[in-house]
């Protein structure tokens, strides 16, 4: 009779533990970015809001690589101090990238150089485990294909984006909150760095936006210049809609921001939310196999970026993404 009595009480317990997320052991490559704080901290000691906490239950940074860039100064002098303290939250500090696959289910590839990335990507791949690449995905488009193609031959979940693309307007209008996008605008900070291609450093955050909200199917870019002596780069979306990436200026464009316009009226977009909002992300893709950015838009962002370096190249001339594709492919190709 107490048997009888205890099962509704067993039953509540396996209902509890088969709701309890498995357990994923997190490691990171690359010790060179801020984010690497941001997203350790939040995992190993909690978000800001608790009612968050549900979101990353489960999830431990437990390991950490920490050769990132190896001579972009502003990288490298970072590594010893973000080493010691990801220590102090609790991450073992291991030889390679190998030694770190071994202990880990998840990867985030946080290194700030993107030109390292796909050596680095290769064994997480042959290992399996999926993993998030921080921006830029990679130094060159031809890279950025390099990283795609594998990612998609090893059946490995993948993905990269700036915490920009999940800010909370910017999801809104990509959900249809004006209908379908007409035109958008986006400005961002554009620091450079000189071995990578202009945008793909930190420009990145503005396109990554305007992308989020126009979606693909851009065909051309023009890149020039704002009144007050800024970047401008302006891409042609297919039907005639046109996308608009800006350099701030500390003025009128203060930071990040934008504006979008659809079929049902305008939304502000663009804003910078913090980090949570992207890590949520990444677990979710951690535990279901499926990326929140498709390999298709991820492309398509880093060739108009890419395409804004060529038009530069010649003048503020136009030039077609599919121009700019085919020419990494071929490189690919060429070295696979």
């Amino acid at each position: 009779m107490k048997s009888l009595l205890l099962l509704p009480f067993l039953a509540l317990a396996l209902r509890a533990n088969a709701q309890e997320p498995k357990p994923l052991r997190a490691g990171i490559i690359g010790l060179d970015t801020s984010h690497v704080l941001a997203f350790t901290k939040t995992l190993n000691e909690g978000p800001k809001k608790p009612e968050d906490a549900a979101k990353v239950a489960g999830v431990k940074m437990v390991a950490a690589y920490p050769q990132g860039s190896k001579d972009i100064e502003g990288s490298t002098k970072r590594v010893p101090e973000y080493t010691e303290k990801v220590k102090a939250l609790g991450v073992e500090i291991v030889e390679s990238v190998d030694d770190l696959v071994k202990r880990v289910d998840v990867v985030f590839l946080e290194s700030n150089d993107g030109r390292v990335h796909f050596e680095q990507l290769k064994p997480v791949l042959a290992a399996g485990k999926p993993v998030f690449i921080d921006k830029p995905i990679a130094g060159s488009l031809a890279d950025t294909i390099r990283i795609l193609d594998a990612a998609k031959a090893a059946k490995v979940p993948l993905f990269c984006s700036s915490s920009l693309r999940f800010g909370k307007a910017t999801q809104a209008v990509r959900g249809g909150s004006i209908g379908k996008v007409k035109s958008a605008e986006t400005f961002s900070p554009m620091s450079l760095e000189a071995t990578h291609p202009d945008l793909y450093w930190y420009g990145v955050h503005g396109c990554e936006s305007l992308f989020t909200v126009m979606g693909t199917g851009c065909q051309s870019v023009k890149r020039g210049t704002t009144p007050d002596g800024k970047v401008e780069v302006v891409g042609t979306w297919e039907g005639g809609r046109t996308g608009i990436f800006r350099q701030e200026n500390g003025q009128d464009r203060k930071g990040y921001g934008g504006k979008a316009i659809g079929e049902k009226g305008e939304s502000p977009i663009g804003s910078y939310d913090g980090y949570d909002v992207l890590l949520f992300e990444i677990v979710k893709m951690f535990r279901t196999g499926v990326a929140p950015v498709s390999a298709e838009e991820t492309l398509e962002l880093y060739a108009f970026m890419e395409a804004a370096d060529e038009s530069k190249r010649r003048g503020g001339a136009e030039v077609t993404l599919k121009e700019v594709i085919a020419k990494a492919r071929a490189e690919v190709a060429a070295k696979p």
